[in-house]
């Protein structure tokens, strides 16, 4: 073997050394990059639009939205619809960054009452949008509203 033929072979080492550098830096790169999954189904906005409030029934949404991921248990009042996104880089555990929940309630005819549309911001749950909103005493007779509100009140409550 020559002088020439020496230096082919430390010039061809070379250069596939700075392959598999080359390489490595690539698959370091690559796997710290995040990674983003979504898990369930929430129906869009314009499908949203096409629910009747007070009209539609469980029988008339499921061709027109598809069957919920989720449904009150207790007493079938509603549906949940539950849409999630989540971010996995590289050995970290994986972070939700993203929730949205559909919820459509149902009166006790069956039929629909209100479609709200929820949301995850900064950890905590913000409704994002509402078709109808009914009161919150629901179930509450009034004299258990009037009962209720006894001691609540001062008497320069009563004289403003």
């Amino acid at each position: 073997m020559g002088c020439t033929d020496m230096a082919d072979v430390v010039k061809t080492g070379s250069s596939g050394l700075r392959l598999a550098v080359l390489g490595l830096m690539i698959a370091i790169i690559t796997a710290c990059s995040p990674v983003y999954r979504n898990h369930g189904y929430v129906p869009s906005d314009d499908e949203l639009a096409q629910i009747e409030v007070g009209k539609d029934t469980r029988e008339t949404l499921a061709p027109l939205i598809g069957r919920p991921s989720a449904a009150a248990l207790l007493n079938d009042s509603g549906w949940y619809y539950v849409q999630s996104r989540w971010k996995h880089s590289g050995a970290r555990p994986p972070k939700e960054i993203d929730r949205q929940v559909v919820a459509i309630t149902f009166d006790d005819k069956g039929l629909v009452e209100n479609v709200e549309r929820f949301g995850l911001e900064g950890g905590k749950v913000v409704a994002l949008s509402r078709r109808v909103t009914t009161s919150n005493i629901k179930g509450v007779s009034f004299l258990q509203q009037l009962l209720g509100s006894l001691g609540n009140f001062r008497g320069g409550q009563a004289i403003q």
